[in-house]
């Protein structure tokens, strides 16, 4: 069963940090808060891990569109081709924030994504996530737990959240009430900015 731990955005514990860091080296799942609906995700280098979360979603894993949470956009250059400058201050007006951006990926790619041409980025304006990518020093790949055909509380309260995921997961982090909206999807892989869907983030940045 899963542990269920609580942690606090205005001031995240660095022993429970550490927990769940440890957790997401080995292999394991976790559920965590952003700044739209709760996340599923793991260590993107953990292929065992990858496909235990493909199989939760009914998806086969070379089929998965899943977004790399990143601390910030420092590392971007890792799984990113280079962009232009006018993508760059889309990027910095929007993140933090509530949106996922399609970019170009490249060559560095961890291995179950290789024949990939994108990948959808994540800077979530979440201390939590933040932080957690931050100590674990390269991104989660993530997918929401959101579901149209869920309570709504599955998705924003975590004591409802841990009741339906405690088998299926390690760890189940209580951040606080989710948002029951999700990330605005942009793909700028292309020469015009496209609006996959619209969510929480405000269209304004583009």
């Amino acid at each position: 069963m899963a542990d269920f731990i609580k942690i606090y955005e205005n001031n995240p514990s660095t022993n429970q940090i550490d927990k769940v860091v440890k957790v997401l080296r080995g292999g394991g799942l976790v559920i965590y808060p952003t700044d739209t609906v709760y996340g599923l995700g793991c260590d993107i280098t953990k292929s065992r891990a990858l496909e235990k979360i493909a199989r939760i979603k009914g998806i086969k894993l070379h089929k998965a569109n899943w977004s790399f949470i990143c601390a910030d956009l420092s590392n971007l250059s890792d799984y990113v081709k280079q962009i232009d400058t006018a993508t760059f201050k889309i990027l910095k007006r929007a993140l933090p924030g509530p949106y996922t951006f399609i970019l170009p990926g490249n060559n560095n790619l961890p291995k179950d994504f290789k024949k990939k041409n994108t990948v959808g980025i994540r800077v979530p304006d979440n201390t939590i996530a933040q932080t957690m990518v931050r100590e674990l020093g390269n991104p989660i790949v993530s997918t929401s737990i959101h579901d149209e055909d869920d309570v709504l509380e599955y998705t924003t309260d975590p004591e409802l959240i841990f009741e339906k995921w405690q088998h299926l997961v390690d760890i189940v982090i209580d951040g606080g009430y989710g948002d029951n909206t999700a990330s605005t999807i942009i793909d700028l892989s292309t020469d015009e900015p496209e609006v996959v869907r619209e969510g929480k983030g405000s269209l304004d940045i583009l």
